[in-house]
């Protein structure tokens, strides 16, 4: 399995001042609403049948980067064959790390949550109601809640999530064309 070195928030953050590329891999939502100043998107998902399609920096690096780095570790073979026999890293800690570091990110609050984290808070909240309403009103409420995690344990198998399909078409999520 191909393996590419980390570099630290800071290290990346002088590679970039020095030219090199920042490509982030996330999905097209997560990059729109926040992602590290003058990087580029690659998703992966959005490219997982293309072939690759990176124009390399005059330098010739590129440093790789997702939310947290646990993408980019999973990924790695992937992303090491986009750029072969480059100057190829992975950003330890991914856009968290950056941030956290204090390094500039661009952020468009106006763009919507990604959509599996509207998924995480409305699915939770839904079991959060239904458990309270079960104690205090009735116990059937108790079987949304049941209802609530078969459904995530169904998507957690299958790898579809019919919550997550709903929730692409509410309008907050369809008027930035994020959804197609």
């Amino acid at each position: 399995m191909a393996s590419l070195p980390y570099l630290s928030p800071l290290d990346a953050r002088q590679r970039q001042a020095d030219g090199a590329l920042m490509v982030d891999i996330r999905q097209t939502a997560e990059f729109q609403r926040e992602h590290i100043a003058q990087s580029r998107l690659y998703s992966l998902a959005d490219h997982a049948n293309q072939p690759p399609g990176i124009t390399l920096p005059a330098n010739n690096t590129v440093v790789f980067y997702c939310l947290s780095g646990a993408r980019c570790e999973q990924y790695a073979q992937q992303i090491a064959a986009l750029v072969p026999g480059q100057n190829a890293f992975l950003l330890e800690g991914g856009l968290n790390a950056w941030k956290k570091a204090g390094l500039p990110v661009d952020v468009d609050r106006s763009q919507p949550l990604p959509v599996m984290r509207q998924v995480q808070i409305v699915a939770g909240g839904l079991t959060a109601i239904s458990v309270v309403l079960g104690y205090t009103l009735h116990p059937a409420f108790f079987s949304v809640a049941g209802f609530i995690g078969a459904g995530l344990v169904f998507a957690g198998i299958s790898g579809f999530c019919g919550m997550a399909r709903l929730l692409m078409h509410m309008p907050w999520n369809k008027r930035r064309g994020l959804n197609g």
